[in-house]
């Protein structure tokens, strides 16, 4: 059985320099994944550009902590046809997520087994 860390919405901002704390607090919770909500991200995480996304989900992966992004892109994803095919990329896997919510955390584990 997975173990979650849930992030709640409100909270410092993600991005390379919070996410020690995050992977911190998952350690001290013993989690296996950690769910973030998008509205957590800091501003320009889901940018390509601004590589926060690609900082903060290789602290997570060099730690072999897995990462769910939780909430609605698909504006992000219909405007940008490279962060689409990363978010598309990304769900293949199983080190890191962008799920629209709860419920697609849970089948998306379901179907892990």
């Amino acid at each position: 059985m997975t173990k979650i860390l849930f992030v709640p919405a409100d909270g410092p901002p993600l991005d390379a320099t919070t996410a020690n704390d995050l992977l911190s607090d998952a350690w001290s919770a013993e989690a296996d994944l950690v769910a973030v909500p998008v509205e957590r991200l800091a501003d320009g995480f889901l940018e390509l550009s601004t590589r926060i996304a690609g900082e903060v989900i290789q602290k997570f992966t060099n730690y072999r902590m897995r990462l769910a992004f939780i909430g609605d892109i698909s504006a992000l994803t219909a405007a940008s046809r490279s962060f689409n095919d990363f978010v598309y990329e990304s769900n293949r896997g199983a080190q890191v997520w962008f799920l629209n919510d709860r419920a697609a955390l849970d089948a998306k584990l379901a179907a892990e087994g």
